[in-house]
């Protein structure tokens, strides 16, 4: 298991969210199949007045050239790579010409400027004129972006472009799908791995404070060590790779498998103190604590395997890898545990000092009299609770950006935001307009297409967040322009009337160095049936997008009569929103299923339908309080979000069967009073829960220390989540058994 955990590798395909039967996914891998990727473009940026004075202008040049050698980069279109198309009517063609070619003086690149001014194609594109933006886009391999090269790949981009501003003093800015993916990715890779340490090693410590034991605490250690080895070697195992999600499995395996061990210990330490003999001690760990933590198990394991029951290959993935894993755990503590104990010294009066904790013990007291003397207290604290927590809700919204688990003050989120408020944005949105004949974008006959894709085009650039499309319209408007001598005036539209004369120069040449081939390659597939609209635009979250692509859609039906066109949204943009929806959906299905299949559980387990009651109260309270916090707090809920429902609905309902199967085997030796069995059961499993707690939060308490914000909300809300379902659990439990049990008078 060693060996294939060794070979998990990394994975960031968001598209993997969505079921390879979804129509937008087959969209989207439709368009890929005639136009290519559409999320392999970096951009870099700067903002300078001083960009064409010569040494800066130079330097420039020597970054987009710097580029052009990285392995794994296919293009870059820059200012110093720019070309203006010129008319040859010898041959009845459009030269293309570099504007830049030759520039040996200020006075070359002055003069090249003007040139360049004049070409309305790259305004907004290249340079912003109002806010002296420059952009330059990078085009990488889309097999690269694949492979672990991507961090050298976008490490040397990112390297060249600091180069240049070290040699100008001119801030660089970099953004893109590549850059934001791989930047993300290992940043992950590398915090999970810290993470896992680092929960490990405070895992220890506690474990060592609580016991103070060096051999229960390796012994601990072990065991969990092992569960972590054989969770992740299922990964390459079922040929799965870490994602975003599985990243995290490590870590939860280590929070929920050391409170089998504290339990397992727990019991151990209490059985022997009671007897004085070690082999008795560990037949009465295995016998009462098996079965409970076999249950705790199954309990846990459920709330992640639904995740295999949903649609989407990213938690399908999940959940099957932290199912079995956490039932992995199981396995090794119930066989490894009592065969290590028995080899092992038996514990001395220092080890088991912990069992009389006298503050714990004391907080122990204080719940028992609330759960005792404090019974409408206890009812009407529920209910204001549950009334903040309701009002909380109503303020949770269900939102997720491409970069909103970023800090504000990160790079990559500032620098996004300087694209969005220079060029619109750099995340991808493309149209697709089929005429469902062949060769219909070919000749005079495609004009009434292309006035259609215009109208479009102006309606688009006019929406807040969207930039103007690249489209053939925009090469063709070039080539007019080109054809009436470089009047900007021109870069308009060929009409019937002048599309006769500038038809002939539109034809691509044998040699395709005419910017008309290159333009028609991109935009328009083999048959001439369909042409894409390119447009770049804001990272504006899943709440908008939607939004955003209606008002699109209603425009574009407005002008495409659809029984003549087949008009597709499909992109980046729209793929992340898909997924994310089904994920949201995927793991809100999974919760409900969990809920109703960890009903099942504890009815079976207690075989009542009171005990049931008792059960699943002190375990909804915890989870809507956090949703509710969420609403209070602006955190929304997002795929990165969801998961604390998931992970502390596992644990609480650990604590909460631990809890009642102690009260259940307690019950008989006092005759089935409820009162003295509620009164033990808070004593004996209460120190347990409260070291458990601890050591969870502890472990979750680690996440706060992420960069990322989904991680970050996991470790403190489940934090949370675990601080109130070990309160409910120790106050609102008892006061339930004590209020549905058929009791005797309280013996108090």
């Amino acid at each position: 298991m060693g060996y294939y955990a060794s070979q998990v590798k990394l994975s960031y395909e968001f598209s993997k969210a969505i079921p390879s039967d979804n129509p937008k996914l087959q969209d989207y891998q439709n368009f890929k199949q005639k136009f290519g990727d559409d999320g392999n473009l970096v951009m870099i940026g700067i903002q300078t007045p001083d960009l064409f004075q010569l040494n800066n202008f130079n330097s420039y040049t020597a970054l987009a050239d710097s580029l052009k050698t990285i392995e794994g980069v296919e293009s870059v279109l820059a200012i110093p790579s720019a070309f203006n198309l010129i008319r040859v009517d010898s041959t009845e063609r459009l030269k293309a010409v570099k504007v830049f070619e030759n520039v040996q003086s200020q006075n070359d690149l002055d003069s090249a400027v003007n040139i360049f001014h004049r070409l309305p194609f790259y305004i907004n594109r290249l340079y912003n004129p109002e806010t002296k933006a420059y952009m330059m886009v990078v085009g990488v391999d889309h097999q690269v972006m694949l492979k672990k090269e991507r961090s050298d790949l976008i490490g040397n981009i990112v390297a060249q472009a600091k180069k240049f501003e070290s040699n100008t003093n001119i801030k660089v800015r970099l953004s893109g799908l590549p850059l934001i993916r791989t930047v993300t990715a290992d940043r992950i890779q590398s915090e999970m791995k810290v993470f896992l340490i680092a929960s490990i090693l405070l895992s220890a410590l506690i474990l060592f404070l609580f016991f103070r034991s060096v051999g229960v605490m390796l012994l601990s250690l072990a065991v969990v060590a092992v569960g972590v080895i054989w969770t992740v070697a299922l990964i390459p195992l079922f040929g799965y790779k870490i994602t975003l999600l599985t990243a995290l499995i490590p870590s939860l395996v280590v929070i929920i498998g050391i409170p089998n061990c504290i339990y397992f210990i727990n019991k151990y330490h209490v059985a022997y103190k009671s007897c004085g003999d070690k082999k008795q001690a560990l037949v009465e760990m295995v016998q009462k604590m098996g079965v409970v933590t076999l249950f705790c198990n199954i309990v846990a394991a459920i709330g992640f395997a639904v995740f295999a029951l949903t649609e989407s290959a990213i938690l399908k993935e999940f959940g099957s890898v932290a199912g079995l894993g956490i039932m992995f755990i199981f396995i090794i503590s119930f066989i490894l545990l009592p065969v290590v104990l028995s080899f092992m010294k038996v514990p001395n009066e220092k080890s088991l000092k912990y069992l009389t904790n006298k503050k714990i013990e004391k907080g122990l007291n204080k719940f028992q009299q609330w759960a005792y003397e404090k019974q409408r207290t206890v009812y009407v604290v529920t209910v204001l609770v549950l009334a903040f927590a309701v009002v909380g809700l109503t303020k949770l919204k269900t939102v997720g950006y491409i970069v909103d688990d970023l800090p504000k003050g990160d790079y990559i989120y500032r620098d996004l935001k300087f694209f969005e408020s220079n060029f619109k944005g750099v995340m991808p949105l493309e149209i697709l307009i089929d005429a469902k004949k062949k060769n219909s974008f070919t000749g005079m006959k495609a004009l009434r297409i292309f006035d259609k894709m215009d109208s479009l085009s102006i309606f688009i650039a006019q929406q807040e967040f969207l930039a103007k499309p690249l489209s053939l319209t925009e090469g063709l408007k070039f080539a007019k322009q080109a054809f009436y001598e470089g009047d900007s005036a021109q870069y308009l539209l060929p009409n019937s009337f002048d599309g006769a004369f500038v038809g002939p120069y539109l034809r691509p040449s044998k040699d395709g160095n005419d910017g008309v081939t290159a333009m028609t390659k991109a935009f328009l597939d083999s048959t001439r049936q369909v042409s894409r609209m390119s447009i770049a635009m804001a990272d504006v979250g899943t709440e908008i997008l939607p939004e955003i692509v209606t008002k699109i859609e209603k425009r574009t039906f407005e002008i495409f009569d659809t029984a003549d066109y087949k008009i597709t949204f499909t992109g980046t943009g729209v793929t992340f929103q898909e997924g994310s929806r089904f994920i949201i959906n995927g793991l809100t299905e999974s919760i409900l299923w969990a809920f109703f299949l960890i009903a099942l559980c504890m009815l079976y387990l207690f075989k009542s339908v009171k005990m049931l009651f008792c059960s699943l109260i002190p375990n909804v309270i915890p989870l809507i309080l956090t949703a509710g916090v969420m609403g209070w707090a602006g955190v929304p809920l997002k795929p990165s979000t969801v998961l604390v429902f998931c992970v502390a609905l596992g644990i609480a309902v650990d604590i909460t069967i631990r809890f009642l199967v102690n009260y259940k085997q307690d019950l008989p030796s006092f005759s089935n009073n409820a009162d003295l069995t509620v009164k033990t059961t808070i004593h004996n499993t209460g120190l347990s829960i409260i070291y458990t707690t601890l050591v969870l939060i502890a472990g979750f308490i680690i996440f706060c220390l992420s960069s990322f914000g989904g991680t970050f909300s996991l470790g403190w809300l489940t934090s949370l989540t675990l601080v109130v379902a070990t309160l409910t659990n120790l106050i609102l439990l008892p006061v339930l058994l004590l209020n549905l049990s058929k009791r005797p008078s309280a013996t108090k």
